[in-house]
């Protein structure tokens, strides 16, 4: 493990490039509305075109070696499905979304990472993070439950895509569990970007016809997405901001997702999904701003607040300090 200045300084990187991402990641699907498909192609494309041309050059350089490029491709495989399904689920839903609601929901990444390394890997946890786990669900559920009052903010949002949200972490969660310590973050990236960009596409035709867009219509679909991602004169829908805001999003998202990856590293999955969450308060206070392509902005209730302040408890006591034997013993 890293020293801890180290892990310090990359933590913090992620804490800004976290916040950057998320307010991006709703600005992104404001042109690109009715084409979030179309981005999360799009995405995953530039993904693999910068991750492979980096991990060439590294490997040329001698940091990447012939066996760690010989490892078995079945799990990165595994994780490139479920990255698929998470960044499709997830753009669907952030579309519809209002901008603070989509870092609370994000949140049950946690709740899910948990589950999953206990099951699949065999971890225990102290009463401790079990409570404060509890907690960080909680505090979902609370600001989820904002929406029941009418005349909210989250009022007239349908259910459908609260869960899609939550389903998304979910992929997410199974999908860093699988990648563990892996001898270099840039073979995870790669061929991990190289399977998500290639489910993608086999997922296509099954994802546009759950939004109900028939096979026959998918290629005037893409069309369509090129057109307002290029915001040409020929687009039928207003798609202002592109193609300047999704592309700073996707540079952005990609040098959080390998600063994300450099922390689980130097530390732990878990340790770097807690830091990428101190960001939260603060997305959810700029996301609630009026900000370009947004202008009206989001009033927070007092039950969505009183969520968020359950869910940032639970993240506290969660990352309390342990004695090095309580924690060898645990994990």
């Amino acid at each position: 493990m890293s020293s801890s200045p180290a892990i310090a300084a990359a933590s913090a990187a992620v804490v800004a490039l976290a916040v950057a991402n998320r307010v991006l990641y709703k600005l992104a699907l404001v042109p690109l509305k009715q084409y979030p498909f179309f981005l999360a192609q799009l995405t995953t494309f530039g993904y693999v075109a910068v991750y492979f041309s980096i991990l060439y050059a590294r490997y040329r350089a001698g940091v990447v070696t012939g066996d760690m490029l010989a490892l078995p491709k079945r799990r990165f495989a595994a994780i490139g499905l479920l990255e698929a399904l998470g960044l499709a689920a997830g753009m669907s839903a952030g579309a519809m979304l209002p901008g603070p609601a989509i870092p609370i929901l994000s949140q049950s990444f946690l709740v899910w990472q948990l589950i999953f390394s206990a099951l699949l890997l065999g971890r225990t946890y102290s009463m401790r993070q079990i409570i404060g786990c509890f907690l960080v669900a909680s505090g979902v559920i609370l600001a989820v439950a904002s929406g029941a009052n009418e005349g909210q903010f989250m009022s007239e949002v349908k259910f459908i895509w609260l869960a899609l949200m939550v389903a998304s972490s979910a992929f997410q969660a199974g999908a860093s569990i699988l990648k563990g310590r892996r001898p270099d973050i840039f073979v995870v990236n790669s061929f991990g970007s190289g399977f998500q960009a290639l489910f993608v596409f086999l997922l296509l035709p099954l994802l546009s016809n759950l939004k109900g867009i028939k096979f026959a219509e998918l290629p005037a679909y893409l069309n369509g997405g090129a057109e307002c991602f290029l915001n040409v004169d020929d687009s039928l829908i207003d798609c202002g901001g592109a193609p300047f805001l999704p592309l700073l999003f996707i540079l952005v998202n990609m040098a959080f997702n390998i600063a994300l990856l450099n922390l689980v590293k130097m530390s732990s999955a878990l340790v770097a999904s807690l830091t990428a969450t101190s960001a939260v308060p603060i997305s959810i206070y700029i996301l609630s701003l009026p900000l370009p392509y947004i202008p009206h902005g989001a009033e927070l209730s007092s039950s969505f607040i009183l969520g968020g302040v359950v869910l940032l408890m639970g993240l506290i006591i969660y990352n309390l300090p342990q004695s090095s034997k309580k924690q060898s013993k645990i994990e």
